[in-house]
């Protein structure tokens, strides 16, 4: 299954191995899909997953129709860059970062690039 997620050009992750980065993508993927597979009873939202072609950036979509206004964006968008994975948004209650830190993603490869750069220091994860 890690297969998929190993390819031989890898773009700005050569801090990784390629064992690390597959797990990873794969990680990332799955737990993006959990959410995506949760069904909504209260109306027809539409959550699907969207990976780069270069593997390195992960999104779960929503789009979704209230009255006669259209929603479409991003719920989570998380990309594995410089060694680290960046959590660029989470829209997700809880988030998805304790998810990958009990998948086994240490705390200092995590980067919540949602926060201001001088607030980094003090969530516990990694600055950058």
């Amino acid at each position: 299954m890690l297969d998929r997620y190993v390819e031989e050009e890898i773009v700005g992750v050569d801090t990784l191995d390629a064992k690390t980065l597959a797990y990873w993508r794969q990680t990332l993927e799955q737990i993006l899909q959990r959410y995506a597979d949760i069904p909504n009873r209260y109306s027809d939202t539409r959550e699907f997953v969207v990976v780069g072609r270069n593997l390195n950036h992960f999104m779960l979509m929503k789009e979704d129709w209230q009255g006669k206004q259209r929603f479409h964006g991003f719920v989570v968008h998380a990309e594995i860059r410089d060694g680290k994975i960046w959590i660029r948004y989470d829209g997700i209650e809880d988030g998805i970062t304790e998810e990958l830190v009990e998948a086994g993603v240490p705390k200092a490869s995590i980067v919540l690039a949602f926060h201001p750069p001088h607030v980094r220091p003090h969530t516990g994860y990694a600055v950058a």
